[in-house]
C-alpha cells in the first residue's frame, strides 16, 4: 500500500475510534490514549495526524456537516430531489433514515452543547437559513405555500420537527416518545404542518 494511501488510512482509523468513542462517552471522559487504544495505534500515531483531541473532535463535526450537504445524507438527497411542501412524509422518513444512519454523528451534536456550550456547532445552525436560502427551487417553494409564510421558515421548522422527533426514538431510545408508533405520528405532523391546528 503507497505510504499516503496508508496514512490515510490509519487517519480514518483514529477518527473512526475517536467518533464510537466521544459519542458514546462524551469528550471529557475520552483520553487520546482511549482513541490510540480504540484504533489500534499509538498516541504518537494520533498525534501525527491531529494536534490535540479537540482537532478530533473539530474534524468529525466537519465531516458531519459536509455529509449533511451532500446526497449521502437522506434528508438532503430527499429535499434537493424538489417537491417540498408536497413530499412532507418522504422527509419525515428521510430525517428518520439520516438520525439512524449517522446516530454517532448527531450525538456529537449533543456532546458539544454539554461540554462545550455548543461552541462548534453554533455557525452551522446559524447558518442553515441561509442554506435553504440558497435552494435552486425556493421561488417555488413559495409559489407553493400560502401568501405570507416564509419558505425558508417552513423549511427550518418542518427539518427542526422532524429531527427532534426521530433524535427521541432513535438516538435517546425512547419507545414511541408520542404514544404511537413513528408512521402515524410522521403522517400527524405533516397533517398539523399543512393545515394548522386551530379550527
Amino acid at each position: 500500500m503507497p505510504r499516503a494511501a496508508k496514512s490515510e488510512q490509519s487517519r480514518r482509523q483514529v477518527l473512526d475510534a475517536a467518533l464510537q468513542l466521544f459519542s458514546h462517552q462524551g469528550y471529557r471522559a475520552t483520553t487520546v490514549r482511549d482513541i490510540a487504544d480504540e484504533a489500534g495505534t499509538s498516541t504518537g500515531n494520533v498525534y501525527h495526524h491531529f494536534p490535540d483531541k479537540e482537532a478530533i473532535f473539530r474534524t468529525l463535526l466537519d465531516e458531519f456537516w459536509m455529509i449533511t450537504d451532500s446526497k449521502r445524507y437522506p434528508y438532503t438527497r430527499v429535499l434537493s430531489g424538489g417537491g417540498f411542501p408536497e413530499n412532507l412524509e418522504q422527509l419525515g422518513l428521510a430525517a428518520r433514515d439520516s438520525v439512524r444512519e449517522f446516530r454517532s454523528y448527531i450525538a456529537l451534536i449533543y456532546v458539544d452543547v454539554i461540554e462545550f456550550d455548543g461552541t462548534h456547532i453554533r455557525k452551522f445552525y446559524s447558518e442553515m437559513g441561509q442554506r435553504y436560502a440558497s435552494l435552486s427551487e425556493i421561488d417555488e417553494i413559495r409559489g407553493r405555500l400560502r401568501p405570507g409564510v416564509s419558505p425558508i421558515s417552513a423549511l427550518l421548522m418542518t427539518s427542526r420537527i422532524f429531527f427532534n422527533y426521530f433524535s427521541l426514538e432513535i438516538l435517546f431510545n425512547v419507545p414511541e416518545p408520542f404514544g404511537k408508533n413513528s408512521m402515524e405520528v410522521v403522517k400527524e405532523i405533516c397533517d398539523v404542518l399543512r393545515n394548522g391546528m386551530m379550527v
